[in-house]
């Protein structure tokens, strides 16, 4: 009886001791493949929001971490810059968050110059409503594509408003909250993208934080 239960020990030693070693080798072989293709996934959405002939370097490798409330919250937000052929920072792409959705905070990527000019806006998360609010979403409408090309002049441009509020773009039907909180989002990450040139010696890179 002894030797029966040490043969099934050891059995299920070796069992599990094979189970652990295949799970490390599976990971080991697709722990590259998978970073590759977060990698790849990234580059097109920042290509979506700074398209790819206003800079040539490789933005992934020119993170920096930033902190404002300008961004919509406190948290640390990701700034990805693109600079010129001469190697000057032309734009900019960073995560932003409007904090008043209809269903929480949406989060967003806003590409834009560092005169005022949006090249590029995506929807990353939200919690909308499927049917109204989620118009925000690129797989759903192309309302967030309204902001490429649009200038931000200043704090107080009236441009910069759903056409409800006396402003140029478009509300959904039965559902205001929603785009209203993404215009004002996009407005004041584009005026802190205009402070970004006088911060650049300053910022923390992605690795550093």
């Amino acid at each position: 009886m002894l030797s029966t239960t040490k043969s099934y020990g050891v059995t299920l030693a070796v069992f599990a001791a094979l189970t652990t070693g295949l799970t490390a080798i599976i990971n080991t072989l697709t722990e590259t493949t998978i970073t590759k293709q977060t990698m790849l996934q990234q580059k097109m959405l920042l290509d979506e929001v700074i398209p790819i002939n206003n800079y040539n370097n490789n933005m992934q490798e020119e993170c920096y971490v930033v902190t404002d409330s300008a961004l919509g919250d406190l948290t640390p937000h990701r700034l990805y810059l693109a600079r010129n052929n001469h190697g000057q920072p032309v734009a900019a792409a960073i995560e932003t968050t409007a904090p008043d959705g209809y269903s929480g905070a949406i989060h967003l990527l806003v590409g834009a110059d560092f005169h005022g000019k949006v090249l590029g806006s995506r929807v990353i998360e939200h919690h909308e409503t499927p049917g109204l609010g989620d118009k925000i979403d690129i797989r759903i409408s192309d309302w967030i594509t309204r902001f490429s090309g649009q200038q931000v002049i200043g704090e107080k441009d009236s441009h910069w408003a759903i056409k409800k509020d006396g402003g140029i773009f478009d509300q959904f039907t039965g559902a205001s909250i929603t785009p209203r909180a993404v215009v004002r989002a996009v407005k004041n990450t584009v005026l802190y993208l205009k402070t970004i040139p006088a911060k650049l010696s300053r910022l923390t890179p992605c690795g550093n934080n």
